[in-house]
């Protein structure tokens, strides 16, 4: 999963800070998905990610 995140990031040259304040989810949510904290988003967090970038949830996959 982070692996699609971080690509959609890197083209719209957005990083964590930004997007968490943009989507409405806790900062430390990207660094605990980037780590493998976190393996898998929550319903309400892909789509407030979705939303954030204006994606379609199956570009999260």
């Amino acid at each position: 999963m982070w692996e699609q995140l971080n690509r959609i990031m890197q083209e719209r040259n957005l990083n964590g800070n930004q997007l968490s304040k943009m989507a409405g989810v806790n900062r430390s949510f990207f660094s605990d998905l980037k780590t493998g904290k976190v393996k898998y988003l929550s319903w309400p967090n892909i789509c407030k990610i979705a939303d954030a970038l204006k994606i379609s949830i199956d570009e999260l996959r």
